[in-house]
């Protein structure tokens, strides 16, 4: 079930086609730049719109919502009515909230990246390059990343982030079945203060507790 939510929440809107005007970098550089450009948030704060699409392009879901994260592995990605659901981490497992189905399932965290993109925004960055074939190019202020998983098992196909001015613009994921979950970012804040307790959930009395 979380994997499933995982596949369409943390995903990424269609770029628009951009003028690149740099070459393409090797891969040890463009792993570096990613780390570079990731490790200067510890925490982030973000508004953030999604969109969903089949194989054939047609819109299946549009959700809005907010996030937090906060190095290393921690996160809470609440979407909201009328499909409001919230997804927290603190590292070690996860907590998966569904209002209208009353129900809380718990799961342990896994901390291979190619599992779960969230830990892109909130892992150890620097093991990116031991998780991803990774290519990158700048066109401006504009960088854009494609991660491809060296894990067979990986939930998506590859991986698209683009930063612009240094800072993470939008998400695009494809999985294995040719869906595309698109997620663009906005009203991003970086390493603003944000305690531990904010990335614990607290089971709402009365609802199913499901332990997987």
């Amino acid at each position: 079930m979380i994997k499933n939510l995982l596949r369409s929440t943390l995903s990424a809107l269609c770029l628009v086609s951009l003028p690149f005007t740099a070459a393409a970098q090797g891969q040890g550089e463009a792993a570096e730049r990613l780390n570079e450009l990731l490790s200067a948030a510890r925490t982030i704060t973000a508004d953030f719109s999604q969109m969903t699409l089949s194989s054939n392009g047609a819109s299946m879901q549009e959700t809005q919502g907010t996030l937090e994260v906060k190095r290393p592995g921690m996160f809470r990605w609440h979407t909201n009515p009328p499909l409001e659901q919230e997804l927290v981490s603190d590292g070690k497992k996860i907590w998966l909230y569904d209002p209208d189905l009353e129900q809380v399932t718990i799961q342990q965290l896994d901390q291979r990246m190619s599992h779960t993109p969230a830990l892109l925004l909130s892992g150890d960055v620097s093991t990116i390059e031991q998780s991803f074939s990774i290519s990158w190019n700048q066109g401006g202020t504009v960088e854009d990343f494609v991660l491809e998983p060296k894990d067979n098992e990986s939930m998506f196909d590859n991986l698209r982030l683009s930063f612009r001015d240094g800072v993470l613009n939008d998400m695009q994921m494809s999985d294995p079945v040719g869906q595309r979950t698109n997620i663009l970012f906005q009203n991003v804040v970086l390493n603003p203060p944000l305690p531990d307790s904010r990335f614990t959930f607290e089971i709402p009395q009365g609802v199913d507790v499901i332990s997987e």
